[in-house]
């Protein structure tokens, strides 16, 4: 009986033994478990962090970006304005020179048998200048011919 005791004992001990050294066994498992976890997390943590700081500075490049454009657009609407703008203003010139013309409206029958007395009045008197220039010279010239008549007989 005692030997059966002992054996019983001994094999309590045995189970005891084997479920301690498993539960130890176990409970080291889970810890590293959680440690790994543990590390895992922060790695993703750390990983996160890196991630946002990126993507505000993706952001910040893109803002930038976008304000060189605006710029650069704004500077070729400057340029295309300085190119346009001789055109624009010898179409004004060309605008200008149209608005100052004056069309003058047809004759009517009284304007023009007025412009045509006028001319003939004109002709006239281009006809009397004329004779009357052809006097003074044939006057003038007689003049002369006395005058060289006079010098050769002295």
């Amino acid at each position: 009986m005692r030997r059966r005791n002992r054996s019983q004992t001994k094999e309590m001990e045995d189970k005891k033994r084997l479920d301690i050294e498993f539960k130890s066994t176990l409970i080291r498992f889970f810890k590293n478990f959680l440690e790994k976890m543990d590390k895992t997390y922060q790695y993703m943590k750390r990983d996160q962090l890196e991630l946002i700081r990126s993507q505000q500075e993706m952001i910040r490049d893109q803002q930038e970006m976008i304000r060189d454009q605006q710029e650069i657009q704004n500077t070729l609407s400057e340029i295309k304005n300085i190119i346009q703008s001789p055109k624009n203003r010898m179409e004004d010139r060309k605008n200008q020179v149209k608005d100052l013309e004056h069309n003058e409206p047809e004759d009517t029958l009284p304007q023009k048998l007025e412009g045509k007395r006028i001319q003939k009045i004109e002709d006239n008197v281009r006809n009397l200048w004329d004779n009357f220039k052809r006097t003074n010279i044939r006057i003038m010239g007689s003049q002369k011919m006395r005058e060289s008549k006079i010098s050769k007989t002295y």
